[in-house]
């Protein structure tokens, strides 16, 4: 398990948004925290994962593949991102089972170093399932984060008020007293 903190303005969304967040903008320069082997384990410690995975090569590797086309998918179009997304998807399956508590499902993948990238893939789909208008991409110019929008009645527009909201509001502000 990694000890070192996650160094991302927003974290806590849904598996499939916070892969994505795994990238963000800070003081106008692109950050990344899946550049190695340590920014894995963060993020695999982040969302519970580090029991389960080791923060080796393969894992970042096919986490970076689900990554992108869950990129072409939110922001792109899904003729772009749905063959990019089921190609991840293919690597796992799940299957069903009964135990004393009930019905379950369990993740199953020949390859197991595939399993947060297909975790994440899937992830997405349950979105989609769920409230696929609520996948969110922060309205802020400079900002590339993303988030599943919780609030009562759907508007939320910015990935933090007190961040990218907060700077909008101070722009607004400036420019009605410039003019």
């Amino acid at each position: 398990m990694s000890g070192a903190r996650d160094p991302r303005p927003l974290t806590g969304e849904p598996l499939a948004l916070d892969l994505l967040n795994t990238r963000w903008n800070r003081d106008g320069s692109l950050q990344d925290l899946l550049t190695g082997p340590d920014g894995l384990a963060v993020w695999l410690a982040a969302n519970g994962l580090d029991e389960e995975y080791a923060p080796d090569a393969a894992v970042l590797r096919h986490l970076l593949q689900a990554r992108d086309a869950l990129k072409a998918a939110v922001d792109g179009s899904p003729e772009e991102g749905a063959p990019l997304v089921d190609a991840v998807l293919a690597h796992g399956r799940i299957r069903a089972g009964l135990t004393a508590r009930g019905p379950v499902e369990r993740p199953e993948f020949a390859d197991p170093s595939w399993g947060p990238a297909w975790l994440a893939a899937r992830d997405y789909l349950e979105l989609l399932t769920t409230a696929p208008d609520r996948i969110r991409a922060c309205a802020h110019e400079s900002c590339v984060l993303h988030f599943f929008d919780t609030s009562r009645n759907g508007t939320r527009r910015w990935c933090s008020m007190a961040a990218c909201g907060n700077r909008a509001k101070a722009s607004r502000h400036y420019a009605r007293s410039r003019g």
